[in-house]
């Protein structure tokens, strides 16, 4: 209630806040901009891949709108370069190390490899989507360049519009963006669950029992995403020319802080992406339905093989990108230039080896607990007989949560920062 009071009479904040609002109401307008000569079928999105794609584009791929692909290539492209900045590639490794400048220069990169994927990427949708076309001409190599770079131009946009969002705005514009696609499917997502449980004719207190079980299930793991969003492990460090001072004032209160899903959602992407890309590519093949029914008992997340790889995956990829994003090594290094060391652990290689132990068990844990999200709309679907549209919890929800606590602490910064301000006048 103080920071709604503060942000009222903030008028900077304000119309940071509004641009953020309009910026949203572009990107619904362009969401209904659909390309020319094509229709596809509702029921092809049943699938995975192209479901969850769907939903990250706020609907768009579905409408096969200018901008369907909305920001996947851009993600693609910043997880490939911050792999390539791993001693892969002298040059990119270089420029992280250059502060703000190396910063710039990977931005740039990662912005052009983005464009990059978005045509290949468009062009690869378009072909594979040529039975659906209308387009009363000859399908020609043309036409499908042309609405590739139609496509391509649609997430040259919206990276422009998250920019603009991230400097006029509040947040991190293209994690709003995505944010916002999400957050606008979900009233489409609840008249599923009224319609599939309440509004029919044969709806009784068993019926009435099931939508409440559902929606207070969808309550509790909201709650509880938001309440493991803000766990985190604090490593103290001393520095050793504060010694004195610290003796003087009390304890320091420096600390390492270490998520407990320092991940994020990049290891659910990349577990379904990997599992619904064979299942994907066969449907639009003719490939027997032997086959079919082989490599869907294997990659499908709802079977019991793909199951237990769905969950594989997860785990792999989580300890693997938490040891990317938070290096020991680094943290390492960074702490001996600054004089600076993890209490009861020699600098250097013991302290190396001991923030990667307290890394490993807390990415464990969180691993554990991205799987747990992970498989809820799975075991609830199967459960209560969900439609595909209703997801309880998964990766969804863990983006909407982690992009609205970050969002909420940036307005509440600036909103104390006017209340400082008008104190110190």
């Amino acid at each position: 209630m103080k920071t709604l009071k503060l942000v009222l009479k903030n008028k900077q904040l304000l119309n940071k806040i509004l641009f953020t609002l309009g910026a949203f109401a572009l990107y619904r307008i362009a969401v209904f901009i659909t390309l020319p000569m094509i229709s596809i079928p509702d029921e092809l999105f049943n699938n995975d891949l192209l479901g969850f794609l769907n939903s990250f584009s706020g609907g768009a791929l579905k409408n096969f709108s200018v901008i369907a692909l909305g920001v996947g290539p851009y993600i693609t492209a910043s997880i490939v370069v911050q792999i390539l900045q791993m001693d892969i590639v002298p040059i990119i490794k270089e420029w992280s190390e250059e502060g703000d400048a190396g910063k710039q220069k990977i931005n740039q990169l990662t912005r052009y490899l983005a464009i990059g994927l978005a045509f290949v990427q468009a062009l690869a949708m378009t072909i594979g989507l040529s039975s659906y076309l209308d387009l009363g001409v000859a399908t020609t190599p043309l036409v499908f360049v042309y609405l590739a770079l139609l496509v391509t131009a649609g997430t040259a946009f919206l990276l422009w519009l998250g920019d603009q969002i991230t400097v006029k705005g509040v947040g991190n514009g293209v994690s709003m963006i995505i944010a916002a696609g999400i957050i606008s499917s979900m009233p489409g997502m609840y008249r599923s669950l009224w319609l599939q449980y309440v509004a029919i004719d044969a709806a009784n207190w068993r019926t009435y029992l099931q939508f409440g079980i559902v929606i207070l299930l969808m309550i509790t793991v909201l709650l509880g995403v938001i309440f493991m969003q803000a766990v985190v492990r604090k490593v103290p460090v001393q520095y050793a020319n504060r010694q004195g001072q610290a003796k003087l004032r009390g304890r320091s209160e420096s600390n390492i802080p270490i998520k407990l899903n320092s991940a994020g959602v990049i290891p659910v992407i990349f577990a379904i992406t990997i599992l619904s890309l064979p299942l994907t590519v066969i449907s639009y093949l003719n490939v027997d339905a032997k086959w079919t029914n082989i490599l869907t008992q294997i990659f499908s997340n709802k079977m019991p093989i793909g199951f237990v790889l769905y969950i594989a995956f997860i785990f792999i990829f989580t300890f693997f990108y938490a040891f990317m994003q938070v290096n020991p090594e680094k943290i390492s290094d960074n702490l001996s230039r600054q004089n600076a060391f993890v209490p009861s652990r020699r600098p250097g290689a013991d302290t190396e080896v001991y923030l990667s132990k307290v890394l490993f068990k807390v990415t464990l844990l969180g691993a554990l607990y991205l799987t747990i999200v992970a498989i809820i709309p799975i075991l609830s679907a199967a459960a209560f007989n969900l439609p595909s549209s209703v997801s309880v919890g998964g990766t969804s929800l863990l983006i909407v949560v982690g992009v609205a606590v970050e969002t909420f602490k940036q307005i509440q910064t600036e909103a104390n920062k006017q209340e400082y301000r008008g104190f110190s006048k």
